[in-house]
């Protein structure tokens, strides 16, 4: 199975030429390290820049320059800065064309759970309810288990929800599924993992065309 480099390399597979990306908190954060060549994207970070690059090397940080989890970043030639009134009208200007979100629990019809847990101290939602209500390709980026080893892949989401029926694909440390139909299409498979395994690591409808699922080229 896969780390969570693993998660952003094959998630930095979805990135196309010239599109402007907003990357969310955890996971996501570690697209920006693995752009595939010959491709530029644009990052943007709801709290105010646009051109977002990898993360700093050790020593090398900015404490004045991060992204919206208040983790130190560094920016590309290029890069703007502006106030986060301007950040979400490009956000609900649907001037974004790939947004990518952790989650805590995403549903089989495209519901997704990531900006609370009743009785427990989370970041908040920062920027997810405005991501989510106004993107139109919406890629989560998550393990497929929790720590109890619950699956997160679920029929219905059983905490509060972020947004409804808005996320397209899900890339976790054992799968790459697209969300259709009401259920987790099966489109490849972590390096090493089995069919049996992905179905026993899902709660929610799971649908698998096929006996040979390709596993991820990462």
């Amino acid at each position: 199975m896969l780390d969570k480099n693993g998660i952003a390399k094959r998630i930095a597979q979805e990135l196309q030429h010239g599109y402007y990306v907003n990357l969310g908190i955890g996971i996501p954060t570690l697209v920006a390290n693995y752009i595939p060549e010959g491709i530029e994207v644009e990052f943007q970070s709801e709290n105010g820049i646009l051109g977002m690059g990898p993360f700093p090397e050790e020593g090398n940080e900015d404490a004045d320059l991060i992204n919206a989890g208040k983790q130190t970043i560094t920016a590309m030639p290029g890069a703007a800065y502006f106030d986060s009134a301007t950040s979400f009208a490009m956000i609900r200007g649907r001037h974004v064309q790939l947004t990518v979100l952790g989650a805590m629990e995403i549903a089989q019809n495209g519901d997704i759970a990531n900006w609370k847990i009743p009785g427990r101290m989370v970041k908040g939602m920062g920027g997810a309810m405005d991501l989510v209500a106004s993107a139109e390709n919406i890629i989560v980026a998550m393990m497929h288990t929790n720590k109890r080893g619950e699956s997160k892949l679920l029929e219905k989401c059983s905490l509060p929800l972020t947004g409804v029926g808005c996320v397209k694909k899900v890339v976790t440390n054992l799968a790459v599924m697209e969300i259709r139909d009401n259920g987790f299409h099966l489109v490849e498979r972590a390096p090493g993992v089995s069919i049996d395994e992905i179905v026993e690591a899902t709660d929610g409808r799971l649908i698998v065309p096929g006996d040979n699922i390709p596993e991820m080229d990462i």
